[in-house]
């Protein structure tokens, strides 16, 4: 008797801990607890960590699908099952906490061999509904691209951020340059996205020398969907002083007519813009983060999809 009493109370005082369950989700997902973090400093250590040596292995077709089903498994909210699909090539989910507005954002990454496959990440705003992607398909080799991309990510709620893992001109040939590619994992969560309608912003460099009378060049890429926001990027950019070349209306070089991804978004009927920065801007602190504000002002007439966009809500 005095044993079982002594059991009861042991039991009474255990305190259970389970996963945190993220608001938009009915299943368990891991807590952002301990993983603040300034998302800036971690994606810009992952271009000039990894992406800058990495090596690539191309996906084959199962692979390529498995990401891009767990990305979208993941924004419909099945974050158990995304997981365990994710799981099936390597790849991980991990919640983080962005210490510059304590925004969670769920970190999609390889976790066996990163800077092996060169496959890139994604990043999922969670305190929001998705709205648009960011696409960062050559960090390294067009530097400070991926700082950019984030500023975006930070600006506007609803944002998912794809970044390549690679630099475009690892692997064979043009294998990594998955601006110009189908067969990748980048293309591939790219078109799921684009087949939920979220519309999307790629975000290019070039040298000075590729244009000097030009600070920007704004294209829509192959289609025209995203004329709209394209001509605010393009108005809020010529306001703040940037030298801006606006593929709709002028003969602009690198205006992203052959780019894989705006293809596909034309295809579907779903906005795209391209944009190309040049280095100068790229590499001063104070006009990338003028440029971002652009962009940000851009991507927030975004307010949904033409589709049903979820991330579990």
């Amino acid at each position: 008797m005095a044993s079982l009493l002594v059991g009861v109370l042991i039991a009474a005082a255990v305190v259970i801990v389970t996963p945190v369950l993220d608001r938009h989700s009915d299943e368990p997902s891991a807590p952002a607890t301990g993983n603040d973090l300034d998302l800036g400093h971690r994606i810009g250590g992952f271009a000039a960590d990894t992406v800058t040596d990495a090596g690539f292995l191309p996906p084959n077709r199962v692979e390529r699908e498995i990401v891009a089903a767990g990305v979208g498994l993941y924004l419909d909210g099945k974050r158990g099952e995304a997981e365990r699909k994710l799981a099936e090539v390597d790849f991980g989910v991990r919640v983080l906490r962005d210490t510059d507005k304590g925004r969670r954002y769920a970190e999609i990454a390889d976790r066996a061999r990163e800077g092996l496959r060169g496959w890139g990440r994604v990043y999922i705003d969670l305190d929001a509904p998705t709205r648009f992607s960011v696409q960062v398909p050559h960090p390294v080799a067009d530097a400070y691209s991926d700082t950019l991309g984030v500023g975006v990510l930070r600006g506007a709620p609803g944002g998912v951020l794809v970044v390549a893992g690679a630099h475009r001109a690892a692997g064979e040939g043009n294998a990594a340059d998955v601006a110009h590619r189908t067969d990748t994992v980048f293309h591939a969560v790219c078109a799921e996205l684009v087949a939920r309608g979220l519309p999307g912003i790629q975000i290019h460099g070039f040298a000075d020398k590729t244009s000097r009378a030009h600070d920007a060049v704004v294209s829509t890429g192959a289609g025209d969907e995203g004329r709209p926001q394209a001509v605010t990027l393009a108005r809020a950019l010529t306001d703040d002083d940037f030298r801006v070349c606006r593929a709709w209306s002028a003969k602009c070089p690198l205006a992203g007519r052959t780019n894989k991804q705006g293809r596909l978004a034309s295809d579907d009927g779903v906005p795209f813009i391209h944009v190309e920065f040049s280095r100068t801007v790229r590499e001063d602190a104070a006009r990338s983060r003028r440029v971002v504000e652009a962009m940000t002002t851009a991507v927030a007439e975004w307010k949904g999809a033409e589709r049903e966009a979820r991330t579990g809500s």
